[in-house]
């Protein structure tokens, strides 16, 4: 008996382990099956295992009229034989033995490999999931001895990770493993998931509900397929694996958006994966001419599939400013999401070292591209510029109170919403959302990111985020479409002052008309002042005193007197946040799809 980590049974030779029965399930040894039944009839029954303070031991009988004895042996050649008394045949009759075949040999495929006897056709050896022979020659020789080790690049700490579920195995050498008896299965996943170093998890004991959570520390060694028996264990992935795997085996992460519990409805993926050499075709082989733009995260092609159909395709770059838990969100996330005013997904790429997402196509790019351009702006009558303004507020509302998830958005601004043929916005780029659930109503973290100019102050200053959070930005853009002007402008009218201030000050002396766009026929300035105390009310300084998106909608809807807004967060550009890290949207118009970030430590 090994003692170390999880106690198992392990055969040596010498210091050299030749085989190993495992850990106790609760039911049998997890590398011996055959305790469960055979098909001669000889059952074990009356298993006792004990583990605690003063011994490690296991009492067990057998259950059968004609047997009574049992007895192991250990050969001098390492293997374990198994056998039973027959009184009538007066002989021994074998029960089992191993290694039983190669993959029983103590660590057959190495460290992080799965040995999988089921296909003679085939090699045994596969790495796990997320994992790839350490040297590829060796591997493909049959030689296993390097094992497997996490695929180039691949993050699993903190960065959109999860685990997949490996079916029907024998459970990894528990040398490094840990056990805590008062976890359930989901309690143990949760555990895991904040632990970087822990690599799997799985329950404890199998004959009582799944109690106790048995988790790993390090590389898996000594795993193997059965067919035979129920045992399943959690291994931690990287964010492409998992969206990878999500599709074809409908496998989420512990962690998905946030660890929040999905109901049955929101739990199967969607997403089409696309083929590299259907888009490779489709965008000419990404060719430069078909180039829409190109930021932080990489590059943005137009794209014509064989049906004819058009479609922008965002192609991340390997050293890409949008990580591997932004792509998952994105993917993952808007795939469950469907509204007028949201764009839509219509599938992803993730083949070889490519990661991409493939959207409808919006031939009039971003909300930015015009508001902030004086040719285009010159485009946009009030009529339209209200419609785009409602149907912003509709598809934020649409997030925060009537889809299936509560989604908070946390990067809205002008680059973020895209504009289709005829001038309907949609809201993009979800990189950043956050999912809500049950009665939750605020989130805190202190990785704060979002772009500068629209994060609310509370979330900019002390990582509290809610539904006011997106008000507040809202409110922000609103008064850039009426204005057409930055909120990170600084006016010389009011020294140090951005937008927000230069509007208030103007309301407060009651010139606010001044601020509304030349542009707009003055016929409409009402309207427009009207849209501005709307933007001033979303953008007060604290979060309780903004209106939730439903009255902003109903304020939008209807001429009812509006309140007198308080004063709001003046966001300037010489205040610091200490070491919390922002993300800036760089001097630049986006293109039709989402937005290009950098991250910038304050």
């Amino acid at each position: 008996m090994d003692l170390t980590g999880y106690p198992q049974l392990v055969a040596y030779r010498g210091q050299t382990k030749l085989w190993r029965a495992g850990s106790w399930t609760g039911r049998r040894w997890t590398g011996v099956p055959e305790m469960i039944g055979m098909s001669s009839g000889f059952i074990l029954n009356d298993a006792s295992y004990v583990d605690n303070q003063d011994e490690v031991s296991i009492m067990y009988g057998i259950n059968n009229s004609n047997s009574v004895f049992s007895r192991l042996v250990i050969l001098e050649s390492g293997t374990v034989r198994r056998s039973t008394w027959h009184d009538q045949r007066q002989e021994w009759g074998e029960f089992w033995y191993a290694p039983n075949d190669w993959c029983d040999n103590y660590g057959s495929c190495g460290a992080n490999g799965n040995c999988d006897p089921s296909d003679p056709s085939r090699f045994e050896c596969v790495c796990l999931p997320g994992f790839e022979p350490r040297s590829r020659g060796s591997w493909d020789s049959r030689d296993t001895t390097g094992g497997c080790v996490r695929k180039h690049g691949a993050r699993t700490c903190r960065d959109g990770e999860g685990f997949l579920k490996v079916a029907k195995v024998k459970l990894p050498d528990t040398s490094n493993a840990r056990v805590e008896m008062g976890l359930n299965l989901r309690e143990c996943g949760e555990k895991c998931m904040k632990d970087c170093n822990c690599t799997a998890y799985t329950n404890a004991d199998e004959t009582r509900d799944g109690v106790g959570c048995l988790s790993w520390h390090g590389d898996l060694v000594d795993m193997r397929t059965y067919t035979n028996i129920e045992q399943d264990i959690y291994i931690r992935v990287d964010t492409i694996t998992l969206v990878k795997e999500s599709r074809s085996k409908n496998l989420f992460g512990t962690n998905f958006l946030e660890e929040i519990e999905l109901d049955d409805s929101t739990k199967d993926s969607d997403v089409p994966l696309f083929d590299l050499h259907t888009i490779a075709v489709a965008t000419a082989n990404f060719s430069v001419d078909n180039k829409l733009g190109q930021g932080g995260f990489g590059s943005v092609y137009k794209g014509i599939l064989s049906t004819g159909k058009e479609i922008a395709v965002k192609r991340l770059a390997k050293c890409s400013g949008q990580g591997s838990e932004e792509f998952r969100n994105e993917v993952l996330l808007i795939a469950k999401l469907q509204h007028r005013n949201l764009v839509r997904i219509l599938g992803c790429c993730i083949q070889e070292e490519e990661r991409m997402i493939v959207y409808e196509y919006l031939p009039n790019k971003s909300l930015d591209s015009f508001i902030f351009d004086e040719a285009k702006r010159k485009l946009l009558d009030w009529r339209t510029r209200f419609d785009i303004i409602c149907g912003i507020a509709r598809g934020i509302l649409y997030l925060h109170q009537d889809s299936i998830l509560r989604i908070i958005h946390r990067d809205l601004k002008a680059s973020n919403v895209l504009l289709d043929a005829t001038m309907n916005p949609k809201i993009a780029d979800f990189g950043l959302a956050r999912i809500f659930g049950g009665d939750q109503i605020e989130a805190c973290t202190n990785r704060v990111v979002g772009t500068y100019g629209y994060m609310a102050p509370e979330y900019a200053m002390e990582g509290f985020f809610s539904n006011k959070s997106d008000v507040y930005s809202f409110g922000v853009l609103m008064l850039e479409i009426i204005t057409g002007k930055k909120n990170t402008g600084c006016y010389k009218e009011i020294q140090d002052s951005n937008l927000v201030g230069h509007v208030w000050e103007l309301w407060r002396e009651g010139r606010a008309s001044e601020i509304v766009d030349p542009f707009l026929d003055e016929s409409v300035v009402d309207e427009a002042l009207r849209c501005l105390q709307i933007g001033l009310l979303s953008v007060q300084e604290h979060a309780t005193d903004r209106p939730i998106m439903l009255t902003v909608v109903l304020m939008l809807g209807n001429d009812s007197a509006l309140p007198s807004p308080k004063q709001p967060a003046f966001i300037v550009t010489n205040y610091h946040t200490g070491t919390e890290e922002f993300s800036f949207s760089e001097g630049v118009n986006s293109i039709n799809i989402v937005t290009c970030t950098m991250m910038e430590a304050r």
